[in-house]
């Protein structure tokens, strides 16, 4: 009975292992998030990941006095920033478009995300996300189209 007791004590031990084991890798894996996916679709349809290209970034604030200071601080960032009046929400009807030529590549648009996060916050403002330039946008739209006008054959 001995033996049995200590069988099950061991057998705990390993599940209990594994158990944290699996755990501590699930907190290593890489999330697929919205950024990952775009950027892989835009390599995908040709763009060049290492050759810099305009990236449009937005962000949504509540007045145009914080836009025009978030505006500043993005100007001294390399940005160039475009002040607009939109029909959004009441409490964000302001817009900053944020334009900047960089690599579209993960740690670029996670940084410059992370920074424009922490401004629109700062002001009691949303970032709103990121597109692609208008010619990384046409290389998108042709891949797009390429891959539904694909000749289908008859299988007749």
């Amino acid at each position: 009975m001995d033996y049995m007791l200590l069988l099950l004590v061991v057998g705990g031990v390993l599940v209990l292992w594994r158990i944290v084991h699996k755990f501590r890798a699930l907190r290593t894996v890489r999330e697929d998030d919205w950024d990952t996916k775009f950027i892989a679709r835009l390599r995908r349809s040709g763009v060049d990941p290492f050759k810099p290209a305009e990236v449009d970034f937005f962000l949504a604030l509540p007045s145009i006095e914080a836009a025009q200071r978030i505006s500043a601080q993005l100007t001294e960032d390399l940005f160039t920033p475009d002040i607009r009046a939109t029909d959004g929400p009441a409490d964000l009807p302001i817009s900053v478009h944020a334009r900047k030529v960089m690599q579209v590549n993960e740690s670029g648009i996670r940084t410059a995300a992370t920074r424009l996060r922490e401004l629109a916050a700062a002001e009691g403002g949303r970032y709103d996300g990121w597109a692609p330039g208008p010619e990384a946008m046409g290389a998108l739209r042709t891949a797009s189209v390429k891959a539904r006008s694909t000749p289908r054959r008859d299988l007749r």
